[in-house]
């Protein structure tokens, strides 16, 4: 769980560098991943989808882009974020400025719901939990797509030196906000990954969960079932 004010500051800085410098950080790994997330919403077939904490909008532009027909919400309480995401002109997605935690929207409102990147930084993990299985419809399906750390103990030591003594100077140079990728790589780390993920999906819930690594467990994809 995060500070919603420190978070909601973090993101206001570096709004207008943080695509760039998250293709950056990811050598242009993130790309691949939205794109298989999108590719997972566009086989469920939906027709309303909900990308919480959008951002930038680069998962809801995807989503789009792979689902032309289908009927996108953005949502997220950053109002610099989402002036990016506006600037991209995406078909088919109405951004609006709200908190995760309490959505404005009624029951069974949507067929998916989405969140890349966005669970990890929320005040609270069950509740947004909760607040997102209240949006979805009896039988539709949450798809996140967030940081994890590898199992191996091989790969885990030299990406969290990444994660602690990399990332931060990177960003920080690109974006001039070094602190809050620091907080980045806390977040990871604190923030429940494989089991531990779904078994807070299917605390506050959810019915069914499941966890797939990629990129050799540097993120994951969790799929849950209302």
């Amino acid at each position: 769980m995060q500070d919603p004010v420190f978070v909601h500051d973090a993101f206001a800085k570096i709004a207008r560098r943080y695509v760039i410098t998250n293709h950056v950080l990811s050598l242009g790994t993130d790309i691949l991943w939205r794109r298989k997330v999108a590719r997972m919403v566009r086989d469920l077939k939906p027709g309303k989808v909900l990308d919480l904490a959008t951002g930038s909008g680069d998962l809801a532009a995807e989503i789009a882009k792979q689902c032309p027909e289908v009927a996108i919400t953005g949502a997220d309480f950053s109002a610099p974020m989402l002036e990016v995401a506006r600037k991209r002109r995406v078909p088919n997605l109405e951004l609006i400025e709200a908190d995760a935690m309490k959505l404005p929207f009624g029951p069974a409102t949507f067929d998916v719901v989405t969140a890349g990147f966005g669970l990890r930084n929320m005040a609270s993990w069950p509740d947004a939990v909760w607040e997102m299985a209240r949006v979805l419809r009896p039988g539709g399906t949450l798809v996140i797509l967030d940081f994890s750390l590898p199992s191996s103990v091989l790969l885990r030591r030299p990406y969290q030196f990444y994660l602690h003594r990399v990332m931060p100077r990177v960003a920080g140079w690109i974006t001039g906000q070094r602190g809050a990728y620091a907080y980045l790589a806390g977040s990871v780390e604190q923030f429940p990954s494989g089991e531990h993920m779904c078994d807070l999906l299917k605390a506050n819930g959810f019915a069914t969960a499941k966890a797939m690594p990629v990129s050799f467990g540097i993120a994951s994809i969790y799929v849950a079932g209302k």
